[in-house]
């Protein structure tokens, strides 16, 4: 299965540039499917953007201009209003699937249970929380804890103040 086979035909993919890491972060907090390189040519950006039906979202103006691939100018440097930007320009209030990917490397997570990680896990984690989540490709595991809190609290933010 490809990259563009496991999302929903409906929901626009990205590549976040080189300047929009964070950005990208939020966008996989949302659930759409976001691909970041820290560093990446031009041209085998608008490649990878074409050949996979992406939409690259860069802060860089001469990256912008170019016209041989789907590419968003962000203008402003601070997070929230650039997925205000996105949010209204896709019109993507309502996201797919909230805290569906690894914000780290863009795969899907897997529910995973407690006594498969256990050794896995911080003692206070072990104790105080019973769902969790894992990349099986960077083999991280989440679960709602004060950072997820403040990431959930953020985008609803943002989705409010949209």
């Amino acid at each position: 299965m490809t990259m563009t086979e496991d999302r929903d035909a409906e929901q626009p993919a990205f590549i976040a540039d080189c300047h929009l890491g964070k950005l990208a972060k939020y966008l996989r907090l949302m659930g759409f499917d976001t691909l970041y390189f820290t560093q990446i040519e031009d041209s085998d950006l608008i490649a990878l953007a074409l050949e996979q039906n992406r939409i690259i979202l860069t802060r860089d103006k001469e990256l912008s201009k170019r016209h041989n691939a789907p590419v968003l100018f962000l203008e402003s440097k601070e997070t929230k209003e650039q997925l205000q930007t996105l949010i209204s320009h896709f019109n993507l209030k309502e996201h797919p699937a909230p805290f569906s990917r690894c914000i780290v490397c863009n795969t899907p997570l897997q529910v995973v249970d407690k006594a498969e990680i256990l050794e896995k896990l911080p003692e206070k984690v072990k104790r105080y929380f019973s769902h969790f989540e894992y990349c099986s490709v960077c083999d991280r595991i989440y679960w709602h804890g004060d950072h997820y809190r403040h990431m959930k609290q953020f985008l609803e933010n943002v989705l409010r103040d949209t």
